[in-house]
């Protein structure tokens, strides 16, 4: 039986992959800050979806993630996609703080849970939705973009951590570009926006063919591949807000 949990299933991609995963007849645990929002997900298969509440913030998070993990009675996939974001180029403290304790140590604190599970338990695949924003930094954006380049990293580290260590595990970095989800505002136009039904097909096939990066889409693969390229004499003085 195939058992996964996705973490941050309340809304946008985290919510339309879980649907995929239930729709494919895996078992599926899904939790979120708001577990009012997960109730159409039971729904669809109520013997084989379990809910959960959990806050990435919480500094117990770790422990629920793995009482919901004996309640389905293992795992094989781990998801997270909890994160949050904002414009933020006056610096709000209020905002880079939240941004940095979800992206930042709400992360580290749930993949490594995930991570350690797998290493006592014959493995399985981690899979993170981490973002394009990640590529350089980006002054619209300080503390998003910040956290996404160090959860790439962490996530490449455990790579070379669990193959050194033989551990079975995967992982599969995904890094979308601008996606329609509650995380942007109607206000502001994005360019080359993506609907959370297109990226979840795409995150699908990542975690099937076990895809350790793949950046969604070919638009944004393109781009992220110039920007690499741009020095950084030359990118300090680009307007990208």
């Amino acid at each position: 039986m195939k058992r996964a949990i996705v973490i941050g299933a309340s809304s946008g991609i985290g919510h339309e992959v879980a649907r995929l995963l239930i729709m494919q007849g895996w078992t599926v645990g899904v939790a979120a800050r708001r577990t009012e929002k997960l109730e159409d997900l039971k729904n669809c298969a109520p013997e084989r979806v379990f809910t959960a509440q959990i806050d990435v913030t919480n500094e117990k998070a770790d422990e629920a993630l793995y009482q919901l993990i004996e309640q389905m009675g293992g795992l094989n996939l781990y998801f997270h996609s909890a994160g949050i974001g904002w414009k933020n180029p006056t610096l709000e403290p209020e905002k880079e703080m939240k941004t940095m304790q979800t992206n930042g140590l709400g992360f580290v604190r749930m993949v490594g849970e995930a991570y350690r599970y797998f290493a006592t338990h014959g493995g399985g695949h981690i899979v993170c939705i981490t973002s394009v924003a990640g590529t350089k930094g980006l002054g619209a954006i300080p503390a998003y973009s910040a956290t996404k380049a160090m959860q790439n990293t962490y996530l490449q580290a455990l790579e070379q951590l669990a193959t050194k260590k033989r551990h079975n595990i995967n992982f599969t970095d995904i890094r979308p570009g601008f996606v329609n989800t509650p995380l942007l505002t109607d206000s502001e136009h994005f360019p080359m926006l993506m609907t959370t039904e297109q990226v979840a097909r795409s995150i699908m096939k990542a975690i099937r063919h076990r895809r350790h990066v793949c950046i969604i889409d070919t638009r944004w693969r393109i781009l992220t591949f110039f920007w690499q390229l741009i020095p950084n004499w030359l990118w300090r003085r680009m307007k990208l807000s």
